[in-house]
């Protein structure tokens, strides 16, 4: 009888490998098209455009600062494969201004064509206790993190649409998946991109565009660098739990995941985990990729237990030692 059962699962698994390609969607060709990168001066934003464009795409960056711009423009162009490719420098704030951004994004297309990718990377973390955390700093972050997603989307959906072609990738964080220490203000607005996706993709996938949410852990980037500078101890302690990654390493698979189609783009083995851990009701590319999440979930819930009864020894140790000062500190 087991046997029988045994033979049965694995016939099944086995037609359903088979028939996963007819669900997923054919990959994006780079070569000749059109990338545009927000917060593309610097860090994983200016990482991804230089892969695109060493598989031979034209690129638009778009972000603040006009001199990391420029410096990041002659960066990406030592990888040129061939000498049609152009690299269009757009400076703006995406979070503040949708007639902005929606007229930056018409100049970019007259120039390089309809734009075949978006990947939206603006974005900024900002760590602290709740109660520390100004009001003003939440507004900002949401602004920044999500309003700063959702203006260049809106501004390049209806061409995709029309054309159905295109892909739209969301810069998420694994605190985006999982609500951390100090990170009140930045997580939420990082969740907040999940579900964005989510119903944005539901919305496309009939015109053959898809979206990508990439959940990087921490990420040696300027970004990572400033946010360390106000990081509680107890935020910093869970994060020196994990490995920080390049953001060469991070890009590639980003950048891999889009052209693709894939829904999730997470980076190593603890990456794969949550991601599979906190795939609730997100979209799959292929059936093979539901099947793995049904079999792993039972054992990565384990896991994720492990891992939060760690975070909470850490943030418990913390509070022992503050207490202990406190008392020191009374008692002189």
């Amino acid at each position: 009888m087991l046997l029988l059962v045994a033979t049965f699962f694995m016939a099944f698994v086995l037609l359903l490998y088979m028939l996963s390609p007819l669900i997923s969607p054919k990959p994006l060709a780079l070569p000749g098209a059109h990338v545009v990168v927000t917060g593309g001066s610097s860090g994983i934003g200016k990482c991804i455009a230089i892969e695109c464009y060493k598989q031979g795409a034209f690129i638009t960056l778009v972000a603040r600062n006009e001199d990391r711009l420029l410096q990041a423009k002659k960066e990406i162009e030592k990888h040129s494969i061939n000498d049609k490719q152009v690299v269009l420098c757009i400076s703006v704030d995406v979070s503040q201004d949708y007639s902005q951004v929606e007229n930056v994004i018409k100049q970019a297309q007259e120039k390089l064509g309809p734009v075949d990718m978006l990947v939206n990377c603006a974005g900024m973390s900002i760590s602290g206790k709740f109660e520390d955390v100004e009001v003003s700093t939440f507004e900002r972050l949401m602004s920044i993190n999500y309003l700063g997603s959702v203006y260049p989307s809106r501004a390049v959906i209806t061409t995709m649409k029309e054309r159905r072609v295109g892909r739209i990738v969301f810069l998420s964080s694994q605190a985006g998946q999982v609500g951390l220490f100090g990170f009140t203000a930045y997580s939420s607005s990082k969740f907040a991109i999940r579900g964005l996706a989510e119903a944005l993709q539901m919305e496309v996938k009939p015109y053959n565009v898809y979206v990508t949410v990439a959940y990087p852990p921490d990420t040696d980037t300027p970004g990572f660098a400033e946010e360390n500078k106000t990081k509680p101890l107890e935020t910093r302690l869970i994060s020196e739990t994990t490995s920080i990654c390049t953001p060469e390493q991070v890009a590639k698979q980003i950048v891999k995941d889009a052209i693709q189609g894939n829904f999730n783009s997470s980076i190593g083995s603890d990456g794969y985990m949550l991601s599979s851990l906190t795939c609730g009701m997100a979209p799959v590319t292929s059936i093979t990729e539901g099947l793995q999440q049904v079999v792993t979930m039972g054992l990565f819930r384990m896991l994720s237990l492990l891992y939060l009864r760690s975070f909470d020894t850490i943030i418990r140790r913390c509070m022992v030692e503050r207490t202990k000062y406190e008392i020191t500190d009374k008692t002189a």
